[in-house]
């Protein structure tokens, strides 16, 4: 796939990088990514896919905006409210990156509409609120080898993790957390609270974590739990490794 002029320009400080180049410019632009919740964590990494190239995003979203997302959902404005999520942020990508085609998907996922919408994309994004959806994206996306990028938030922390189970003896999401917390235990963003700039933080980290995999660069987050704590600015990396059954 190769890039028009103005692509080259627009892209000149990526491609000037030799662990990118021309040939992992091309990589970004065949790329297809699902981002599955266009809320805090999902609103930056949507624009900064867009903004290095990705061909194809995919927006999964069945949420319209309110003015309590403005604080942290920097891919919506005042003048979107109440509009889907997924129609406001085709626009500002599209206002972004003309390169870029945004698919949107205004749905909820669950178990009956998920898979053939994984097929659909080569790696997944999970910038969703809740467990159910990352447990449920966290299988779906093992069982389909599609690469998974998994981040959370709540109040002044957040946590990213990268999931490639189906390759090598890698660990998988329910390595790590093997079942979802009891309803009701962990309080939601709108229950706690949360930081603004923390979903930035955590969104702009996973799509970082996206180019690295579709460029092949650098090493993601597999097999390893980033933890950000931003009241004392500390980010502290933990392993973890694939349980053995008995």
């Amino acid at each position: 796939m190769t890039l028009e002029r103005d692509e080259i320009e627009r892209y000149a400080r990526h491609i000037v990088l030799p662990e990118i180049g021309g040939a992992g410019q091309q990589a970004l632009k065949r790329a297809r990514v699902l981002v599955v919740g266009a809320g805090g964590i999902g609103s930056p990494a949507i624009l900064y896919l867009a903004a290095a190239g990705i061909g194809t995003i995919g927006v999964a979203d069945d949420d319209t905006v309110s003015l309590s997302n403005l604080q942290r959902q920097v891919l919506h404005g005042t003048a979107d409210l109440g509009r889907p999520k997924v129609d406001s942020a085709g626009d500002a990508v599209a206002r972004l990156n003309p390169h870029v085609a945004l698919v949107p998907h205004r749905l909820r996922l669950a178990a009956e509409n998920a898979a053939p919408l994984l097929a659909d994309y080569d790696m997944v994004l999970d910038g969703s609120d809740n467990f159910a959806t990352r447990f449920l994206l966290a299988d779906l996306c093992a069982a389909a080898a599609r690469p998974l990028v998994s981040a959370a938030v709540n109040r002044f922390a957040g946590s990213l993790t990268t999931l490639l189970p189906f390759r090598d003896d890698n660990p998988s999401y329910r390595d790590l957390f093997p079942e979802p917390p009891p309803p009701g235990l962990v309080p939601s963003c709108a229950e706690a609270g949360i930081l603004g700039v923390v979903t930035g933080i955590l969104g702009t980290l996973a799509a970082t974590e996206a180019i690295k995999l579709v460029t092949g660069i650098g090493k993601p987050l597999v097999g390893r739990l980033l933890m950000v704590d931003a009241l004392d600015m500390r980010f502290q990396t933990i392993t973890y490794r694939r349980r053995r059954q008995a």
